[in-house]
């Protein structure tokens, strides 16, 4: 399968002028490689919906999320599609940390409990049930949701961001 090499593909700003994520991206299969500000790739994946896996990363990582390069396939194929990422993490010349070290927080829900204050921490231990530390999990989750919504707007992202509700008891924010 011919595609193209990632240094030949066009930047496209993550989040327009609008303050959208690339609308044109929406039921496309493809590769994708994102880069932070200054245009350093962090992460290179795969997606039978580029769109919507944009979406989990910029909410996942929002401070690395500003350039993508995007190559669609019309023909879904896991090997193609993994070919070709690793066709582009050659032609970087090392891993991008999000496909490395940092793979989990780049691919993983957002696990809320790496982020409680010891008052969290401390009321969360001190539960004398499953349901308190659910109520707990879940305060805590709407506290870093509020948090990363907050980033989001600061960044000018006006797409809508809904997590999924039943995750905050499990302490994981994930979109829905």
């Amino acid at each position: 399968m011919d595609y193209a090499a990632l240094s030949t593909l066009d930047f496209l700003p993550y989040i327009d002028a609008d303050g959208q994520l690339p609308d044109s991206l929406q039921g496309k299969v493809g590769v994708y490689a994102i880069f932070d500000r200054d245009q350093v790739l962090q992460y290179i994946g795969y997606s039978r919906d580029v769109f919507l896996s944009l979406r989990q990363h910029l909410v996942r990582q929002p401070q690395q999320c500003h350039w993508v390069k995007v190559q669609t396939i019309d023909r879904p194929s896991r090997t193609a599609l993994e070919a070709m990422r690793e066709s582009w993490i050659a032609e970087n010349g090392s891993m991008p940390t999000g496909n490395g070290t940092d793979a989990a927080i780049w691919n993983q829900p957002i696990d809320v409990r790496t982020q409680m204050t010891i008052d969290e921490r401390t009321h969360y231990n001190a539960a004398i049930d499953e349901l308190s530390q659910m109520k707990c999990l879940k305060n805590v989750a709407r506290r870093v949701e509020a948090e990363v919504l907050s980033v989001l707007k600061k960044r000018g992202v006006q797409a809508e961001i809904r997590f999924n509700p039943k995750l905050k008891e499990e302490g994981l924010l994930d979109l829905k």
